[in-house]
């Protein structure tokens, strides 16, 4: 057949209701959200936002004929399409001349310089390919279930066969994508991510100190730590770093990793944990946290770094590995991993801990960061601590799967924002981002103190299923001081919009999205532990410090790491 004859035959094909319901979600799909784009995210999405308008459409048109509803005349409804396809296409080209201008009040909120163009051409190139390519599996899904259809006809009623025809077709296609695709992208990301893992950077070599994880001396070997855990061992600051930024006597802080390969079971890696923290005295010292880390193992060297300074090395921190997968993909194909690993490294440290003196033990503490702090949150079991509590928590962008952050969130003080709540009388629970806690510092504690630190931006913390059908509370005024205000909400849209950002959540200056900055992590770990006589000129030098030293290296560690702040 002549390309020309079914390319036109292709278009002639088209759906009307369909290419205008698309054509909206288009023009939607280039609002803000939460997280700058690139033209080729931004194209994508725009493309997906259109296919779904389109398949929308189609099966609405469908479902009105299948009804046997009265339709318009044939000139009727070529006028309406007409009238339709003009409206929609000025839509689409006065959004396209606004994307730049949205794009730029993220931007300008997030401190970054502004765009002086969304490159519309591209961004309509990019969203062609990708409608295109969806347009096809559709018309492939269709097509098997009308086969299908024809061939259950023969045994019951047309209209039933039709509906069991897309019922089979969609349980296929679900199958294929799920036992044949998801599984086959599983095995060769996790084989990847452990050959990353495995690499052992030369700049990072095998402590030589006998207290050290990793020496020769520990319990735990230097190539069974992972990459991750080799970064967080010999990363951190020493009792030299932290009295030339402090002034004062420090000590070299404790630091215990155990990474995946060490043991075959997340118990026997706990165990191991135990007995290294206890070979490098860890509970002798003053303050001692338990780390869930993220995906890959990775642990933010804002958070840790902050709180060894402000306790003046005088801190012994402890994690353990339960996945090679960066977060996002631990999240869909081994949510399981982590809350075993958490809960068991987390038990093997309390058991012990609650054994020592109460005047001579360290305060515990339990940290974690994205799906870190969701795996944290579940490691310890109120009613297991009630009667010896632990210290506290700080859990910083807690994914919106945290129980914990969501009932807190859900039940908070009337008049508070969803993004910044109060809870009670904030005695248990209090929220901090970029301008510190919602309440004042001298504000009573209660014995255990827990504190979420997020941003407003972060779509990891914030995105929900329900903004398909709802306007999430965060979007209400007041707003996040780090969100748009041109950000509206629309059906459907605004949920993909927000899932793409998840996905793009780190490419966000430090303080910002899921990128979390040093002087907040002070701001959190002051509010969080006992930091004795800092003074607030001391204090701000230190977020100065820190802020700066960073700064310098965060643009290397993004391009280096595959999880970072994720």
């Amino acid at each position: 057949m002549n390309p020309a004859r079914l390319i036109r035959r292709q278009l002639l094909s088209l759906s009307g209701v369909g290419l205008a319901l698309g054509a909206l979600f288009f023009a939607a799909a280039l609002t803000p959200t939460l997280i700058p784009r690139s033209y080729l995210t931004q194209g994508a999405l725009a493309g997906g936002c259109f296919a779904i308008g389109y398949f929308a459409g189609v099966l609405w048109r469908r479902l009105w004929h299948y009804l046997e509803l009265p339709e318009p005349s044939a000139r009727a409804r070529s006028v309406a399409n007409a009238l339709v396809a003009v409206g929609c296409l000025l839509v689409v080209i006065l959004a396209l001349g606004r994307t730049a201008e949205w794009q730029n009040s993220i931007r300008t909120v997030m401190k970054m310089a502004p765009v002086e163009t969304a490159h519309p051409l591209k961004v309509c190139a990019i969203a062609l390919i990708t409608f295109v390519v969806l347009l096809a599996l559709g018309r492939l899904f269709a097509l098997v279930a009308r086969f299908l259809a024809a061939r259950i006809r023969r045994l019951v009623p047309r209209k039933v066969a039709n509906v069991i025809g897309v019922l089979v077709a969609g349980l296929l296609f679900w199958s294929i994508a799920s036992n044949v695709l998801i599984s086959t992208a599983f095995n060769a990301l996790d084989s990847s991510f452990r050959e990353l893992d495995a690499l052992q950077e030369p700049e990072r070599p095998q402590p030589a100190a006998p207290d050290r994880t990793g020496s020769s001396a520990s319990l735990v070997k230097w190539k069974e730590l992972g990459r991750m855990g080799r970064r967080f061992i010999a990363s951190g600051p020493t009792a030299t770093d932290i009295s030339t930024v402090t002034g004062a006597p420090a000590q070299n802080p404790v630091r215990v990793y155990v990474g995946l390969g060490s043991r075959d079971t997340a118990q026997a890696r706990a165990r191991l944990a135990l007995e290294e923290l206890k070979r490098q005295h860890g509970f002798d010292r003053k303050i001692l946290i338990v780390i869930t880390p993220t995906g890959t193992g990775w642990i933010d060297p804002a958070a840790m770094d902050t709180v060894e300074y402000l306790h003046h090395g005088d801190v012994a921190s402890v994690a353990m590995q339960y996945s090679y997968l960066n977060s996002p993909l631990s999240l869909l194909f081994q949510p399981e991993y982590g809350a075993e690993a958490s809960r068991a490294l987390f038990a093997e440290i309390y058991g012990y801990w609650t054994t020592l003196p109460k005047d001579k033990r360290p305060k515990l503490y339990l940290h974690g960061l994205s799906l870190g702090a969701m795996n944290s949150e579940k490691s310890a079991e109120l009613f297991e601590t009630i009667g010896d509590p632990i210290a506290g928590a700080l859990w910083s962008g807690p994914p919106f799967e945290s129980h914990i952050w969501r009932s807190v969130t859900a039940n908070r003080n009337p008049g508070s924002p969803a993004w910044l709540p109060e809870f009670r009388d904030s005695r248990f629970v209090r929220f901090m981002n970029q301008n510190g806690p919602t309440v004042p510092p001298d504000t009573p504690w209660g014995p255990m103190r827990v504190v979420y630190l997020q941003y407003a931006s972060d779509a990891i913390t914030f995105f929900a299923y329900r903004d398909a059908y709802q306007a999430p509370d965060w979007m209400n005024a007041p707003r996040g001081p780090d969100v748009s205000p041109e950000l509206r909400w629309y059906p459907i849209v605004t949920m993909l919009q927000l899932a793409l950002d998840m996905a793009v959540a780190t490419a966000t200056p430090m303080g910002f999205g899921h990128v979390y900055a040093p002087e907040h992590y002070v701001d959190a770990w002051v509010a969080v532990t006992d930091v004795g006589d800092w003074s607030g000129d001391a204090l701000a030098k230190l977020k100065e410090q820190l802020a700066a030293k960073a700064r310098k290296t965060s643009a290397g560690d993004a391009d280096d790491d595959p999880d970072r702040g994720g």
